[in-house]
């Protein structure tokens, strides 16, 4: 019995030793796993300090490096491009007189103008803006005149995409970018005062004299409006430049066409919801007029002194006294044949909106552009060179030296007196709206025209 309680005591006192042990063993290998850990931990961080300490000045320098603008990388690909061998390809392509290896109706076809009027304009934008004369750009290298206003040139024609234009022209995509707006802006600068001018009174009597041997006497030319449709609109902008019947955001164009679809008044930039009225509320087209500093416009109809001229347009203007509408339901002869007379005359705007988009491509097409301003510069430009090709190629005998810059009125006595001032404005804009006068002034162009074509049948 004591040999077994003997036996079982010793078998405890061997199983607690053993137990020590183990605890003893386990405490020496945690300690050891701290010990490794803490000097793994102190490696990595003399590892990561040596890393930092090394390598810390080159990337404070990057740093501190200025980023090209427009771009996400210090550095950009440069692509050798043969600039001086292209200026020479271009001229013995179709500068070089009889020897171009083009002739000038290719040139023309092209360019949509004739050497020489290249020329012309070429030598005024060059005396405007430095951006044109012959000179090495940043990187040394030389991009002729020809080059940055060939490509320009092409690009309004064709409305194409800068890519298109760098393998003949050897120009990169900013160049182009850059040259395109430079020529517009040099175009407007040099050319505006002359080719999109108010007309002066030799211009107004030479359209009155048009509009009576057209069966109009006292029309200045045809009012109407177009949309550009804007592919890059801003977002935020959709719904206020979108209308139901384009259903795309657009911006508006208002001109004033005469027969020889020469544009005398542009105004552009309204947003694609506006109608014609609103447009027509914001121009300046009847400025001139309620601040009394027009030129002088006087005609008889049908016995009756009329002293402002008149726009032919569609049925959505107004019944001002300087509009003059068709007649949708015309139930007399006469009315019939005045709203048939009427609406073929009235397509001269309509005529000028199609030569103007099937010359210059690029406000056919969706605009690329993403501000106003430079839309508005790029369409001011397509007009001004729309009527300086009509007037380099009309046969019709004027005389170019009229074609002269709109004369200011400097003798314009100034109201300080601001409630003369306003009522003055006030009667006049309420002159231009007598809706007496336009229906009189029908009545009597209808008289007129039934009388000036000898009784026609419709």
């Amino acid at each position: 019995m004591y040999s077994d309680s003997d036996g079982s005591s010793s078998k405890d006192e061997e199983s607690s030793s053993s137990s020590d042990e183990e605890s003893y063993t386990y405490q020496r290998l945690l300690k050891a796993r701290r010990e490794d850990d803490m000097l793994s931990s102190a490696r990595v961080t003399k590892r990561l300090t040596d890393t930092f300490t090394t390598y810390m000045p080159a990337i404070v320098a990057m740093s501190m490096l200025k980023r090209p603008h427009g771009g996400s990388v210090p550095r950009r690909r440069q692509i050798p491009r043969d600039t001086m061998p292209r200026h020479e390809v271009i001229v013995r392509d179709y500068f070089s007189g009889g020897n171009s290896k083009y002739p000038s109706e290719h040139f023309r076809r092209r360019f949509r103008m004739h050497t020489h009027l290249f020329n012309r304009i070429l030598c005024g934008i060059a005396r405007y803006d430095d951006f044109f004369t012959p000179k090495p750009d940043a990187t040394n290298k030389f991009v002729s005149p020809l080059q940055k206003m060939g490509a320009a040139v092409r690009m309004l024609a064709y409305g194409c995409c800068d890519d298109f234009l760098d393998e003949y022209f050897q120009m990169g995509e900013s160049t182009i970018i850059l040259s395109l707006k430079k020529f517009c802006e040099a175009v407007i600068g040099v050319f505006e005062e002359q080719y999109l001018r108010k007309p002066n009174e030799d211009d107004i009597a030479r359209l009155l004299e048009e509009g009576e041997e057209r069966g109009f006497p006292g029309m200045l030319g045809s009012l109407d409006c177009m949309h550009w449709h804007w592919k890059n609109c801003p977002t935020a902008w959709h719904g206020t430049h979108t209308n139901g019947f384009k259903r795309v955001p657009t911006l508006i164009l208002e001109v004033v066409a005469s027969k020889n679809l020469w544009i005398w008044h542009a105004f552009f930039g309204m947003a694609g919801t506006n109608n014609d009225i609103t447009v027509l509320d914001r121009s300046p087209l009847f400025n001139d007029l309620v601040n009394e500093v027009a030129p002088p416009c006087q005609y008889t109809v049908n016995g009756n002194i009329y002293d402002m001229g008149y726009y032919l347009s569609d049925g959505i203007y107004p019944p001002y006294a300087t509009l003059m509408q068709t007649i949708s339901d015309g139930t007399t002869r006469k009315e019939r044949f005045f709203a048939k007379r009427q609406e073929a005359v009235r397509k001269d705007v309509e005529r000028a909106f199609g030569v103007l988009q099937s010359r210059w491509h690029i406000i056919k097409g969706p605009a690329r552009m993403w501000r106003v301003k430079d839309l508005g510069n790029i369409m001011k430009t397509c007009i001004i060179l729309h009527n300086m090709i009509i007037e380099n190629e009309q046969e019709q005998g004027i005389d170019p030296e009229r074609y002269e810059p709109y004369q200011k009125v400097d003798n314009v006595t100034v109201e300080h007196d601001s409630s003369l001032l306003v009522a003055k404005i006030i009667s006049r804009l309420r002159q231009i709206r007598d809706k007496e006068v336009h229906n009189q002034l029908k009545l009597d162009l209808i008289d007129h025209m039934w009388d000036f074509c000898g009784g026609e049948e419709v």
